[in-house]
């Protein structure tokens, strides 16, 4: 009876919950080992997002994962919910995946996305296309993997 109870005890402590959504990042999408754990990868990520003046709607340590609202980089806004957003072609959301590597580094891969159509009967994800280098977006996501290597420190490979 006791093992049956610590048998379930475990296994209800086993959560799949997860924040990361159920998707990976595009392939064409910037990655980079990273010399630091993913929990601190986003601890660190999560401040230089902020100085970059965006809104960050999910970040979670334990997961590695971090992600931000729209944000329109023409007008230096960010926006709550996909309907908000007044111009596709210039509003980027980020997301971060910091995923183990080796003990102590991290794969931290930044994609910027954005939609160059608004359907509300489809899943965001389904209208997401990875920016091209020309845009502020992939500049953004550029900059944040630039100063996140200069604090974390990256391994050459």
């Amino acid at each position: 009876m006791q093992v049956r109870f610590r048998i379930l005890v475990f296994i209800a402590a086993c959560t799949p919950a997860t924040t990361r959504p159920p998707f990976m990042p595009y392939p064409a999408t910037p990655a980079l080992v990273i010399n630091a754990r993913p929990a601190r990868v986003i601890a660190a990520l999560d401040s230089l997002v902020a100085a970059e003046s965006l809104r960050v709607t999910v970040a979670s340590q334990r997961d590695g994962y971090l992600e931000t609202a729209w944000y329109d980089t023409a007008a230096k806004t960010s926006h709550a919910t996909r309907g908000d957003v007044p111009n596709l072609a210039t509003t980027v959301k980020i997301r971060c995946w910091a995923d183990p590597y080796v003990p102590g580094e991290s794969t931290v891969t930044l994609e910027a996305v954005y939609r160059p159509r608004y359907d509300p009967s489809r899943t965001e994800r389904d209208l997401e296309v990875v920016v091209p280098k020309e845009h502020e977006g992939y500049k953004i996501a550029e900059r944040l993997l630039g100063k996140l290597k200069d604090r974390l420190g990256a391994i050459a490979r």
